[in-house]
């Protein structure tokens, strides 16, 4: 039985709250797995674009502002998956695949994290709402990715918002699979980061 069905389990017998797979989902002391995702891909070639782009590191609340996998058994609880991370804090993680999935997809002259002397024409500010595992506690169990990104683009040149947009998908597996769960997160993000890159430019 794996360890979220076992978290599910504990959380319905008060008496177990404190042992078991709840103890071992906030351990850090083991070397942990590390996994990346993928910016969103292109059929074609990069439409071209005469603006500068910059993206800023997205804000998070401060259980997203970590490298560790959340898990969110209840919407007012935050575990972690106790035998992977990403390889870097999600808002960078983000910040890097937003950039990527720019220049893969195109729309603008120049896309980068900072200015570097020139004068941006638009930035792009992120808040990173929901990237979790939610599972279902129902029989058999499901495990469904959340993501929620909150976007608004800035005019440089007054600083006034051009358009403010929540983007949001979900996909849902039957295993807890640490590769498995990846994999979902790959596949709801690719979807979001498109439609980012098409709604910016």
């Amino acid at each position: 039985m794996r360890w979220i069905t076992l978290l599910l389990l504990s959380l319905s017998l008060p008496s177990l709250a404190g042992c078991g797979a709840i103890s071992s989902l906030s351990k850090a002391g083991t070397e942990l797995d590390a996994y990346t995702l993928s910016p969103a891909t292109a059929s074609g070639p990069p439409v071209d674009g005469s603006r500068h782009l910059i993206v800023e590191l997205p804000t998070s609340a401060g259980a997203l502002a970590t490298d560790r996998i959340l898990i969110k058994p209840l919407p007012y609880q935050a575990q972690y998956l106790p035998d992977g991370r990403w390889s870097e804090p999600v808002p960078a993680l983000l910040q890097t695949l937003l950039v990527a999935s720019f220049q893969t997809l195109g729309g603008f002259r120049l896309v980068g994290r900072t200015a570097n002397g020139l004068n941006p024409d638009t930035t792009l500010m992120t808040e990173v709402q929901d990237f979790q595992v939610e599972p279902s506690g129902q029989k058999p169990p499901t495990f469904t990715i959340r993501i929620g990104l909150m976007m608004t683009l800035i005019r440089e040149s007054d600083r006034s918002i051009i358009g403010s947009r929540r983007f949001t998908a979900t996909e849902t597996v039957g295993s807890d699979a640490t590769r498995t769960l990846v994999g979902a997160f790959d596949r709801a993000l690719r979807t979001v980061l498109r439609d980012v890159v098409l709604w910016a430019r």
